[in-house]
């Protein structure tokens, strides 16, 4: 079975400015950077973000490697803490501003679209320190003024903007699960960063419609989305995926592009004392700064079930999963290294409730991955990755993702996290996800067997879905 997309269709991969470039040159330390230089033990191996995937020296080589591999588009980040000088006042550093042009000069040279976003988890320390990060509305117009930055230098000739990637995950890890720094548990202030980050996102759309140079120009914000399977049909269990989907979901969903929030979102943060502080004016600036597209990532599904104990039970701190408990389907499919379920089915849920839902607002797929550990396992006397793992996953997730946009959903792309093996947060380097491979001791770089043949399919525009892959989905 021959799957065919569009002529214009993109086929690429994301990575973050913080998770290739390494530190080099770079004057201010980002929350990632500090925390591991005081808490080098929480990253997998002791590895942290001082090298990176070296991006930084060897952005041409690897820029090449990604033409060779089929893309024509590929997206990254401009790390605030590399092109801003003085925070205050949005100096720019000039290194920054050098790589960044030379970095965007080499995707179209290659012929290959940059797609840029401003923020990937990473925030300049020193606002974390000085004014509470996420928490302050001074940093979301110090955020700004770095946006307008990034316009004014770059815009001409980038069309393809996103303010935040991942949002939710900033408020969560940061505010109530201890994944990332701060390491805070507080639901009231983890509802706060998530808040001010979506004032942040609109403020910056808005900057971009005024300073903006390309007349081309779109500016969108990326979310992991997943529609939150209920275990079963009866009652609770509904109930408990209604307000997991206004948590994980809807939450930024709505205001990005609908520019409102969900009422009965707001209704369960006043009553449970947890709303963030906002004014008329910042309410309104969301309303009337809604996103051009979106960017949509997506790796395993949600699964929940009614919680076992009740959410008006007496407790110190405040979480969103009172309203819900984690549910682990009998019989699922397991990427059992990374410990995710698979479920490439979603991706077709995900453009319809897009289509049906969200005014079928063009989107496309911005991560979508398999994290495996020890590929060295699967790697032949060339050096050659032999990750038919990875393969099988792609396909399974375009085929579902072609039957959404033939069902109508506007998707317009696909996008693999990630490109070159890359430096994963706290996890390092334990699990890897690139069609190509990355020796972090050498720096030499190996196209994986996904990578010839994403080139294939990228090049062609056709997938060819064999038949042991199409007997499993088709009705």
């Amino acid at each position: 079975m021959v799957k065919k997309f569009p002529n214009d269709f993109w086929w690429g991969a994301a990575s973050s400015g913080p998770q290739s470039e390494g530190r080099f040159n770079k004057k201010h330390s980002s929350n990632f950077d500090y925390l591991y230089d005081t808490r080098p033990e929480l990253f997998y191996d002791n590895v942290g973000p001082n090298t990176a995937s070296n991006f930084y020296n060897s952005f041409r080589e690897d820029i090449k490697l990604l033409k060779d591999i089929g893309f024509n588009s590929a997206r990254t980040s401009i790390q605030w803490a590399r092109l801003i000088d003085d925070f205050e006042t949005a100096t720019l550093d000039p290194d920054g501003v050098r790589f960044y042009n030379d970095v965007i000069d080499e995707y179209i040279k290659q012929g290959i679209r940059p797609v840029i976003a401003l923020n990937h988890f990473d925030l300049p320390v020193e606002l974390e320190h000085k004014y509470g990060g996420w928490l302050s509305k001074h940093v979301i117009e110090l955020y700004v003024k770095f946006a307008r930055k990034a316009f004014e230098l770059y815009s001409a000739r980038v069309v393809d903007w996103f303010t935040f990637n991942e949002p939710i995950v900033v408020a969560e890890c940061g505010y109530l699960y201890q994944y990332h720094y701060p390491m805070i548990v507080d639901g009231k202030k983890a509802m706060q960063a998530a808040f001010n980050i979506q004032v942040a996102s609109a403020k910056a759309i808005e900057a971009f419609r005024k300073y903006n140079e390309n007349p081309a120009g779109k500016i969108g914000i990326v979310l992991n989305l997943t529609p939150p399977y209920p275990a079963s049909t009866i009652e609770w269990d509904m109930l408990a995926s209604f307000h997991a989907n206004l948590f994980k979901n809807r939450m930024f969903l709505d205001p990005s592009v609908l520019g409102e929030y969900p009422k009965e979102l707001l209704s369960i943060l006043e009553n449970d004392g947890v709303i963030w502080d906002a004014s008329n004016d910042e309410y309104q600036v969301i309303k009337e700064n809604t996103v051009d597209y979106l960017g949509v990532n997506f790796y395993h599904p949600f699964r929940v079930k009614s919680p076992e104990i009740s959410a008006d039970a007496l407790a110190t701190d405040w979480m969103p999963h009172r309203y819900y408990d984690h549910y682990e389907m009998p019989g699922r499919r397991m990427n059992m290294d990374r410990g995710w379920e698979i479920y490439p089915q979603a991706l077709y849920d995900i453009g319809i409730n897009i289509k049906e839902n969200y005014g079928n607002i063009p989107w496309f797929v911005s991560e979508n991955g398999i994290g495996i550990s020890r590929e060295e396992r699967w790697t032949d006397e060339q050096g050659v990755v032999h990750d038919n793992y990875r393969i099988q996953f792609v396909t399974e997730h375009l085929y579902h993702l072609h039957e959404a946009i033939e069902a109508g959903s506007n998707c317009f792309g696909y996008h693999m996290w990630t490109p070159i093996d890359c430096w994963s947060w706290c996890n390092a380097y334990k699990n890897r996800y690139g069609f190509i491979a990355t020796d972090i001791r050498t720096q030499i770089k190996t196209i994986k067997k996904s990578g010839h043949w994403f080139k294939t399919v990228a090049e062609t525009n056709n997938l060819n879905v064999p038949k042991d892959i199409s007997d499993k989905f088709v009705k």
